[in-house]
């Protein structure tokens, strides 16, 4: 049995990996400035509850026994776990080595790439791989609904088969690292690099793939990479030329029908890119052996993950919704499922990092713009900084001029306690309130 560190354990990758690597029977220990703070006491409660044991990030955790730190690419050599180790002498890796590591040692090995998208396609092809009987490994950024109910945190489905599936992740470079046995392209839009970094990175990724490829033939960026290999299949809601076609998608309470091969399918997830990212499930697991149909049928029972246009709840007739969409693709996604039902909308969008507003704040207002109605309301609070060195030459008061320029009913906010105070003002009956953004859990607090 190993002795096995985590430094920043409360992350969602890091939490992750630990409980992977808890599973595989190692001695697990962890440390994070959050639990240090008294916040995220649910999730490090989750981790002791199976055996994780949690100290204060202060160095005290480690001693000479532990054969590896792991280390976010977020925490800073400063940081006393980080010196501690070093005097030690234990090695200290980089969480995406640890995933490479993991995903590697799969036989049949599913790695989920796209701007937007990964975590419910993951979520949606681990579930009927799970369902199918075939024990995967599953290792997802957020939160899976339907295995809230199993031991530590449901960011992963732990399986003992012979598949595995993650997220592929382009924002740091770590899709790089991955060879799979299949390479699944939900997407490529303006996210956190360029749409030709981005089309390179994917190209390089499909190009890597032992057994096939899975394409969204609806997005104009990645069905530019389809003649890389061979053995690509394609899926879509617009074009029934695909090797997936779902139309006639309908919107009915808390959920969604469309047509698949002339049979009528249900999803307990709220618009159209939720059928998309359905047929890409449904596709990547036909090259698994499993029939489409019953993918299909698997789908109608599952539950989604957290903060993806989740309904935290209804009170006097006004709904509070929890989205994490965050680049101008997911919140046109999100937009476009949200009109599709009734009632004013008040949108509460906390702008993350002043870098990616800078690189895309302008088109994320478009995304909302396009979609307001006169009566909808966009509350902006300032723009959320993690700490840093960084450029601050950009403020949400620069998204809001902009929305209010092309006609939006847009309002700045010093303060999200200003911002929440306002909004239960000026709520009413019918109207839907939306939490918007992505990296920091508080934003579901305030619900």
């Amino acid at each position: 049995m190993k002795k096995i560190g985590f430094c920043a354990i409360a992350g969602s990758g890091m939490s992750a990996l630990a409980q992977v690597l808890k599973h595989q029977n190692n001695d697990i220990y962890g440390s994070d400035r959050s639990f240090d703070q008294g916040k995220e006491q649910k999730n490090k409660q989750a981790l002791e509850n199976i055996g994780i044991k949690i100290f204060p990030q202060d160095g005290s955790m480690l001693d000479k026994d532990f054969s590896v730190l792991y280390a976010s690419t977020a925490v800073e050599d400063t940081i006393p776990d980080i010196k501690r180790a070093k005097e030690l002498g234990i090695p200290v890796k980089r969480r995406s080595d640890l995933l490479a590591e993991i995903f590697a040692s799969y036989k049949y090995n599913i790695a989920v790439g796209g701007t937007s998208g990964k975590s419910t396609v993951t979520a949606m092809v681990g579930y009927i791989l799970d369902k199918a009987a075939m024990n995967p490994l599953v290792i997802n950024g957020a939160l899976l609904k339907n295995y809230e109910d199993k031991a530590g945190i449901p960011n992963i489905i732990w399986g003992n088969g012979e598949y595995c599936v993650i997220e592929a992740d382009e924002s740091d470079g770590s899709i790089e690292k991955y060879t799979p046995y299949i390479s699944v392209v939900n997407n490529i839009t303006l996210d956190h690099k360029s749409i030709d970094e981005l089309k390179d990175l994917f190209g390089d990724f499909i190009k890597r793939a032992k057994h096939g490829a899975v394409i969204n033939k609806d997005c104009e960026n990645s069905a530019d990479l389809l003649t890389l290999r061979p053995n690509t299949i394609t899926f879509s809601i617009k074009d029934n030329s695909a090797d997936f076609y779902a139309e006639n998608i309908t919107a009915i309470p808390n959920g969604t029908t469309y047509t698949f091969r002339n049979q009528t399918y249900s999803l307990n997830l709220i618009g159209k890119f939720n059928v998309l990212n359905a047929m890409c499930a449904v596709a990547c697991c036909s090259l698994l052996g499993i029939n489409a149909e019953v993918s299909c049928e698997i789908l109608q029972t599952f539950l989604g993950t957290k903060r993806r246009l989740e309904v935290l709840g209804v009170a006097n007739n006004i709904t509070v919704i929890d989205d994490f969409a965050h680049n101008p693709d997911k919140v046109n996604a999100s937009m476009s499922a949200l009109k599709s039902y009734s009632g004013r909308l008040l949108i509460m969008f906390q702008p993350h990092g002043f870098s990616p507003m800078r690189l895309m704040g302008k088109e994320i207002m478009d995304s909302f713009i396009q979609y307001m109605s006169s009566d909808d309301i966009l509350l902006i609070p300032e723009i959320y900084f993690a700490g840093g060195t960084v450029k601050r030459d950009i403020s949400s008061k620069d998204l809001v001029n902009y929305a209010r320029r092309h006609n939006a009913n847009a309002l700045f906010f010093e303060t999200r306690d200003t911002l929440k105070q306002h909004l239960l003002d000026i709520a009413r009956a019918g109207d839907r309130i939306v939490l918007m953004g992505a990296r920091d859990n508080s934003i579901t607090d305030m619900g």
